[in-house]
């Protein structure tokens, strides 16, 4: 098996992908950005591809929704969890905290650290990084252009960085979703505490065009986790959505609601059913229950056999 990951080496994307069984020992490249790690899937130059879908303080990663919803079909296989703490490393020479001019890091990570920064370094520029890590590595090069870089903690000791301050999180207890992308297969198992995700266009803006949407796994007791909308990019107020919910496409109700939703819009993309990190079986009514969807459509065809 040979995997793409947003890089460089020791981004939390590594440390998700590491928790793959036999990714450990795998061939792993560090690509630069999403749509880099994705169009290696595609193209067949790797097996697999890890990057981040969600952060518990900042929401959907952007970049990953739009990548993952356009182009060659894609199909997610795994999820991962990732515990997130960030430290403050800085370049040589620098002392104090009131010696930091620029610092940089990811988007969302300075998002998650913003309050933190406001209030101990108050007068430091934020300049954006494709990555934690690429922040963290441009600190030893031969001209660093930031004094310091907000990171992983585990790219800060692989590259002997000097930490001035641990745990500069605003929130403690933060989390990052990680999701395994493949090209089209396969679906795994249903394993019993399985999630679902899907990428919904509204084919036409509408009084209760959602609502029609959202009704077919209400009708069928199918628990959304995750719904989230973004831009088309062909113009101003064109939305798809991008959707998880409770379930696997072998469950009963799953079937019947993608079935009703397909109906109603033929270009949703369904991007995999696959084993929740979280674990929590969800909670089916008995009337949604396989044996009672069983039992109706049974039920049905007697009717249609007096045709």
């Amino acid at each position: 098996m040979k995997y793409a990951y947003l890089g460089p080496a020791g981004t939390f994307t590594e440390s998700a992908l590491l928790q793959v069984p036999g990714a450990p020992d795998a061939q792993r490249i560090p690509a630069t950005n999403v749509n880099i790690a994705l169009a290696m899937v595609r193209d067949g130059s790797v097996d697999a591809a890890m990057v981040p879908i969600e952060n518990s303080v900042e929401g959907g990663v952007s970049a990953t929704l739009d990548a993952i919803a356009q182009g060659q079909a894609l199909q997610i296989v795994a999820e991962i969890l990732v515990p997130i703490s960030f430290v403050l490393a800085v370049r040589p020479g620098i002392d104090s905290l009131d010696q930091i001019k620029l610092v940089s890091t990811h988007g969302h990570a300075w998002a998650q650290c913003r309050l933190w920064a406001e209030a101990n370094i108050p007068g430091a520029v934020f300049t954006p990084a494709s990555s934690t890590a690429a922040a963290a590595v441009a600190l030893v090069e031969d001209d660093p252009q930031h004094d310091a870089a907000i990171c992983n903690p585990l790219v800060a000791e692989e590259r002997a960085l000097k930490v001035m301050v641990r745990g500069v999180e605003d929130n403690v207890g933060a989390v990052t979703r990680f999701i395994l992308v493949t090209r089209p297969g396969k679906i795994p198992a249903p394993s019993g505490v399985d999630k679902s995700t899907l990428i919904l266009p509204l084919r036409q803006d509408r009084p209760g065009a959602l609502m029609e949407l959202l009704e077919q796994f209400t009708a069928r007791g199918v628990n959304l986790s995750r719904i989230e909308s973004r831009p088309t990019g062909q113009g101003l107020g064109q939305y798809f959505f991008s959707v998880d919910f409770e379930g696997h496409v072998a469950d009963e109700r799953v079937a019947a609601a993608l079935s009703g939703l397909h109906r109603l819009t033929p270009d949703l993309r369904f991007l995999g059913s696959y084993p929740a990190a979280q674990g929590v079986e969800p909670l089916v009514d008995k009337h949604n229950s396989d044996g009672a969807f069983s039992d109706a459509r049974a039920w049905v065809q007697s009717l249609r056999n007096r045709l």
